[in-house]
């Protein structure tokens, strides 16, 4: 029988004494100690040659286990749809992100809301992600300013929240209690091909957008909520990151999004690096989590990216976990399947000692 350590003992004896919330950070914590967790958007839904069949995972299949974590996007809650912006209707999302905490895994839930100056009322489901209307819609820059208290979008967006809060209110498990979650809005906000980045709204608006949202859903008895805050990789020092940052009152997790592009290899390892060592300097003296909320490279044509490439940049930092995106279909996928030619080079990546798939963390 493997030793348990007496930092072990001391995780499980201050999880029992904590609140549902803190537990969840004590745990993050812990298994931070041991490894850094694994995690795939929209893994139980579909995947390559599939889609809404129970039970499939693409990495599953790839490597026998299931991730450790998996994320959610609820885009399009926000207008009391019935499907997020990928199609995937909430009734099925809501079972899935229960069956993984029960089998003990972890989830993160992302949103997308859509642009409320120019979308169209009534215009059915959100399934396209990028004409008029959309989270994408960046086409007026005064967006956040009017749905702050007191402007003239306000009132429909505190409809909006009203939905996604009522949403987030029925992650519940068997007994009725509320489920803990890492909630992740406003992410890629230094960037601006969203309606929040940043150049569509101050430094002051931002803030004030999250607070917003934060106290409105605090508010509403939603205290089982890890807040996680996501900029995207661009190269930052310490001062730009905490222009923007909601504050360590507010953060409970600090994430990074980076994704390598075509024969970019070179410049994807230096501006990660760069960045999650500013991220993580800063986490340290703060005493917050870190986590690479967003990474992957879109088909994974190099058989070997797994092993030479991200497993370096995860084994240098002090992450939580890292997530890759969705497999959405041939031409856009993330993680491995069984046939992709990189999947044989996943199963060395999961052998690492370090990385934890669900099985690693029950």
């Amino acid at each position: 029988m493997r030793k348990i350590s007496i930092f072990v003992l001391l995780c499980v004896v201050q999880g029992i004494i904590a609140q549902p919330r803190e537990q969840l950070i004590q745990r993050l914590r812990c298994l931070q100690e041991r490894g850094v967790m694994f995690g795939h958007q929209d893994d139980p839904f579909y995947g390559l040659g599939w889609q809404w069949e129970l039970g499939r995972s693409d990495v599953l299949e790839t490597c026998g286990n299931y991730p450790a974590v998996m994320g959610f996007d609820i885009g399009g809650i926000e207008m009391d749809d019935e499907r997020n912006i990928d199609s995937i209707p909430f009734t099925r999302m809501r079972e899935e992100m229960l069956a993984h905490i029960k089998r003990g895994g972890i989830i993160t839930i992302s949103w997308h809301p859509r642009n409320p100056l120019t979308t169209i009322e009534g215009g059915g489901n959100a399934g396209q992600k990028f004409p008029e209307g959309s989270a994408w819609d960046v086409s007026d820059s005064t967006v956040v300013s009017q749905v702050l208290p007191g402007g003239p979008l306000y009132e429909k967006f505190r409809l909006w929240m009203q939905h996604l809060s009522a949403f987030l209110q029925t992650l519940k498990d068997e007994d009725g209690h509320p489920v803990e979650f890492i909630f992740r809005p406003w992410h890629e906000n230094n960037g601006s091909w969203f309606w929040w980045g940043q150049r569509l709204c101050s430094d002051a608006e931002y803030h004030s957008l999250w607070n917003m949202l934060q106290d409105y859903l605090l508010a509403d008895g939603l205290t089982n909520i890890l807040w996680s805050y996501s900029p995207n990789v661009m190269g930052f020092d310490e001062a730009t990151f905490l222009c923007r940052y909601p504050g360590d009152d507010r953060v409970d997790i600090i994430g990074l999004d980076a994704y390598q592009q075509p024969n970019g290899e070179a410049d994807f390892i230096r501006q990660t690096n760069a960045d999650l060592d500013v991220l993580c300097s800063y986490a340290a003296q703060a005493k917050r989590l870190v986590a690479l909320t967003e990474c992957g490279y879109e088909n994974i044509p190099d058989s070997t990216w797994w092993t030479r490439v991200l497993l370096p940049i995860i084994q240098q930092h002090p992450l939580s976990y890292f997530l890759v995106w969705r497999n959405a279909r041939p031409s856009h996928y993330f993680a491995p399947a069984p046939s992709t030619p990189s999947a044989e080079d996943f199963r060395e990546m999961v052998k690492d000692q370090r990385v934890m798939m669900l099985n690693d963390i029950k």
